[in-house]
């Protein structure tokens, strides 16, 4: 609808009939009966064709119903013909703006306020117009100066609390919507646009109760529907994220920011297609979008097609140069594809535009570390607890956080799991070295890891998360502990094993394999289905099939398998499942001291093997983690450890036809050894 209040008909000479006509259209028009109203209407021009109090009013029917060109024509007739009419040209201005015709509506509006300086309408809807044009400080002026004519005027704090919501000035746009409800208690979009403030600021379960205060007002409010799904995706509840979205779009199937929304939270469940065709439906209504470019881009990077996703990023560029997070998507693009120093500058200019935003900051943090350059990476790295994920827990101690700087001799320190399990697999090699200095090393890890870190070397204690943990002076995250001992490529800690499997577990699994002459193989071919990256770092279990026609004897250490691959294994018989076995890390790793070999991707059984200092060979994809590096055979963290990377995106067939070659000649020299 247009904005602001609804502008009563010229008072013009009319006869009896007519006018009655006129009263009872617009009698029609504010009970919302458009039909009958646009009926009085069209009977007075069939009498009258340059009525302008008809035309005029059939136009705002037409605004009313979304046909905004019409609008405009029949609203422009009525202008020509009584050109002094201030609210005609403040209408004609709302159809026009509706078409996107900037500069044509705020050239109607400021008509209007040369007509009528004290028309607070025109002053209000000039303002809008200001505001979508990004001028907000004369957007402001435009609102203000029609709350001075107008107190009252509900609409006015609304708008104006707009303004200052796009600002960033939100406690007086929490004053402005306040205003607005003051005045018209139960307004949706008042309620709607006080639940953003709070959301801006941190205060979630106030949005919350804003947005659902906003559609107990007006259940079909969509904005409201669509903010709700905000509120869940920030808090990763993204099941439920997608039903509020998808209410709103329910109610506006056009709802373009909706649909990118939603396509987000397809993405973040890793359904990369569904989202790609939200973005594409969302672009489609509004060519402009670039956040939706940007997504595209997002999208594509993800199902590999990294051509296109270039041409997307680069379209949302277009559409926005200062746009920092389409620069950093751009520098992920482009490290993916190994230009690393571009994707450095990248990553700059991003944070040129946005400076100090921890996610741009981790962005490059990441390609420094891939890079190298870890002197640079870790420190930038620390802006990864500045941002929400939700696969790092961040803990609250009120012990001093240790970085390397105060000496720790004499003191208990807390080391603690944060991430990933691999990650706490790799650091655990800091611990001897701490011990080493004096400190008395306490070791919180999940469950699942107990038993190895208890057997790392310096460790005086170990406890499960969750449980109660004893006194200490320091306490340090795992994967702060390169930056805390200033570790770089020349001082990584890399002396193995500094895990060791439970000899129990040793024991148990001698036992259980049969003695033989052949070489014992381990294999890991899949990680978690949930990894961001896990479509690009698994291969398939087929692909593996000339491999196991080597006399070997092949085990699988898979924890999970994926849809077919026990039938296959059943099927071919060549492999041993040992799943059930593998109830935590000390087992596993029981299992990985009796190999000769382990055979893995990028999991955190990968991490486990190298820290146990068991001969691994490592499958990469061609854009790996950063601790795998770029361009080497070999790992500066694992000496026994090397590495097979994919030469081209996506590409793993040269990789296993290297793995292959490497049994042939691995084996053979083994079996001329022996």
């Amino acid at each position: 609808m247009p904005a602001g209040r609804r502008n009563e008909p010229f008072e013009t000479f009319m006869q009896p009939d007519v006018s009655q006509l006129m009263q009872n259209g617009i009698a029609h028009h504010q009970a919302g009966r458009l039909d009958e109203a646009e009926h009085c209407y069209r009977q007075v021009l069939e009498r009258f064709p340059q009525q302008p109090d008809a035309l005029h009013m059939l136009g705002l029917a037409a605004h009313h119903r979304g046909q905004f060109q019409a609008a405009a024509d029949l609203i422009a007739r009525s202008a020509r013909i009584t050109p002094h009419h201030a609210p005609c040209y403040s209408n004609l201005g709302n159809a026009q703006r509706a078409l996107g015709q900037l500069d044509e509506a705020m050239a109607s509006y400021r008509r209007a306020i040369e007509l009528n300086p004290d028309f607070a309408d025109a002053h209000l809807n000039l303002g809008n117009a200001l505001q979508q044009q990004g001028r907000f400080e004369e957007a402001i002026r435009s609102h203000r100066r029609a709350l001075e004519l107008a107190p009252g005027f509900a609409d006015g704090h609304y708008n104006l609390g707009n303004v200052l919501l796009a600002m960033g000035r939100f406690e007086e746009a929490r004053e402005c919507f306040e205003r607005s409800l003051a005045i018209r208690p139960g307004h949706a979009p008042s309620l709607n646009g006080l639940g953003i403030v709070w959301q801006s600021i941190g205060q979630v379960e106030e949005a919350l109760r804003c947005y659902q205060a906003a559609l107990a007002a007006d259940p079909d409010y969509a904005e409201a529907h669509n903010n709700v799904g905000f509120v869940r995706a920030a808090q990763f509840r993204h099941d439920e994220a997608i039903e509020s979205i998808g209410r709103a779009l329910a109610i506006r199937p056009d709802y373009a920011e909706a649909l990118q929304n939603i396509g987000t939270q397809y993405e973040a469940k890793g359904m990369l297609e569904k989202a790609l065709e939200c973005y594409r439906r969302a672009v489609a209504l509004k060519p402009d979008f670039a956040t939706a470019y940007n997504n595209i881009g997002n999208a594509l990077l993800g199902l590999g097609d990294l051509a296109a996703a270039r041409q997307a990023y680069d379209h949302a560029l277009s559409l926005n140069p200062g746009f920092a997070e389409a620069y950093s998507n751009l520098g992920n693009l482009l490290q993916t594809l190994g230009q690393l120093d571009e994707a450095i500058a990248c990553a700059d200019r991003a944070l040129e535009l946005s400076p100090g935003a921890p996610d741009l900051v981790w962005n490059k943090a990441f390609a420094l570390l891939l890079k190298g350059d870890f002197e640079q990476g870790w420190k930038l790295a620390e802006e990864r607890w500045k941002f929400a994920d939700p696969t790092r827990v961040r803990r609250h101690y009120s012990q001093p956080l240790w970085l390397g700087a105060e000496p720790v001799a004499g003191r208990r320190l807390l080391l603690h799991h944060e991430q990933g399990l691999g990650d706490t697999l790799q650091m655990l090699r800091y611990a001897p070295l701490l011990a080493a200095r004096g400190a008395e090393v306490l070791v919180v890890v999940p469950r699942a890891l107990v038993s190895i870190a208890a057997g790392v070397s310096g460790v005086a204690a170990v406890r499960a998360e969750g449980d109660e943990l004893p006194r200490f002076d320091l306490h340090c995250p795992f994967m702060s502990l390169p930056l805390a001992f200033g570790t770089t490529l020349a001082t990584v800690p890399a002396a193995v094993p500094y895990l060791v499997a439970p000899a129990a577990e040793q024991a148990a699994w001698r036992a259980r394999l049969a003695a033989g002459r052949r070489p014992r193989i381990g294999l890991v071919w899949a990680g978690s289905p949930t990894h961001k990256n896990d479509q690009h770092r698994s291969i398939p279990l087929e692909m593996f099939g000339a491999c196991l026609q080597f006399e070997a004897e092949f085990i699988s250490l898979q924890k999970e398998y994926r849809p077919g691959d026990i039938e296959r294994m059943r099927a071919d018989g060549r492999i041993d499942d040992y799943a059930d076995r593998l109830t935590d890390f000390g087992a596993t790793a029981g299992l990985i001291a009796q190999l000769d070999l382990l055979i893995t991707v990028d999991t955190s059984v990968a991490h486990l093997a190298g820290g146990l200092g068991t001969p691994t060979w490592l499958l990469l994809p061609f854009a790996p983690d950063y601790r795998w590096l770029l361009g080497r055979e070999d790992s500066p963290w694992y000496p026994t450890m090397r590495l097979l990377r994919q030469p081209r995106f996506n590409d793993w067939a040269p990789v296993m036809a290297g793995l292959r070659q490497r049994f042939v000649e691995h084996f053979t020299r083994t079996d001329a050894a022996g």
